[in-house]
């Protein structure tokens, strides 16, 4: 087992490294000069080269790289081009807000894919069956960008229930918090239905059964339980969809997360920022895979890592 941690963790460290060189070779390419953003089109050279150099961006490239990457490993990762303040500082202040709509939308998500999903495989090829197969890919064919304005010319607009946008309570976290749990629920819903066909049909089901157990029992600590592997590796994965849509659905919604954050860093061509978000985001995701295979072997006990 910690042989198993220990290589987890060092492969952890190129899949960053990889991340941060391509953010930052990316971010070094876009059009636009932040100076200009900064300055505006009447500013005079001399004032443009006097903040080039004071941003360190009249040195070339590859010794920027390298004062960024040395940074990261005394754990800086730089201060923003237009806030004056540390990279890391800024993050944080927006990280509780991503981690609260991404709880949210997984919840929702939960509570929408695993009754259908449930239902679905009980039901096989009944109408109920089927209800949640159209379900499942009527919710799939409906991008964020288009669901959420939808959620607020209905619920906020129109019904005047919810809030527009902003984070002003716990009421504004609804829309945002469906939108994006709605675009995850199908494939949870379809993975949950095909588990559990998959797993029904044991013999320790049958046995479990012919001991008088309750239906409800087991399904929920028998079968469930195995069909839970395949759903924590699609919950794993889909985390990096989660966060790339949570970008989109931040900046209609005027959440004031680490993805409105990200939209904001490249409409200023602030490259530290943008660097440092993506930097954030990454590892988010390559732990949330790190956490699935723990978790593969607390809920398999044949699953052995060595």
């Amino acid at each position: 087992m910690r042989k198993f941690l220990l290589r987890r963790i060092l492969l952890l460290i190129p899949v960053l490294w990889g991340v941060t060189t391509l953010v930052f070779i990316v971010t070094q390419v876009l059009p636009g000069d932040p100076v200009d953003l900064m300055l505006g089109e009447t500013a005079r050279p001399a004032q443009r080269e006097q903040l080039r150099k004071t941003l360190g961006l009249d040195r070339p490239l590859g010794v920027q790289y390298a004062d960024y990457m040395g940074g990261l490993l005394r754990g800086d990762l730089g201060n923003s081009l237009h806030q004056k303040r540390a990279v890391s500082a800024i993050i944080f202040e927006r990280t509780y807000a991503s981690a609260e709509l991404t709880l949210a939308s997984m919840a929702v998500a939960l509570l929408i894919s695993l009754p259908l999903g449930i239902t679905a495989a009980r039901r096989q090829g009944t109408a109920l069956d089927l209800g949640a197969g159209f379900l499942a890919v009527a919710g799939a064919s409906m991008p964020v960008f288009w669901l959420g304005p939808l959620l607020i010319i209905v619920f906020s607009i129109g019904l005047g229930w919810l809030p527009v946008s902003g984070r002003e309570g716990s009421l504004s976290l609804i829309l945002p918090a469906v939108t994006l749990g709605a675009a995850l629920s199908p494939i949870l819903m379809r993975m949950a239905r095909s588990s559990l066909l998959e797993v029904l049909p044991q013999d320790y089901i049958s046995a479990a059964r012919a001991k008088g157990i309750s239906e409800k029992r087991v399904l929920w600590l028998h079968a469930l339980k195995n069909a839970c592997l395949p759903l924590i590796t699609i919950l794993s994965l889909q985390l990096g969809a989660l966060l790339s849509g949570a970008i989109i659905t931040e900046t209609v919604f005027a959440w004031p997360g680490v993805g409105r954050l990200v939209i904001q860093a490249i409409a200023s061509r602030d490259y530290p920022l943008v660097q440092g978000c993506v930097l954030f985001i990454a590892a988010v995701y390559v732990s949330a895979n790190f956490l699935a295979d723990i978790a593969y072997a607390w809920l398999d006990p044949r699953v052995r890592l060595t």
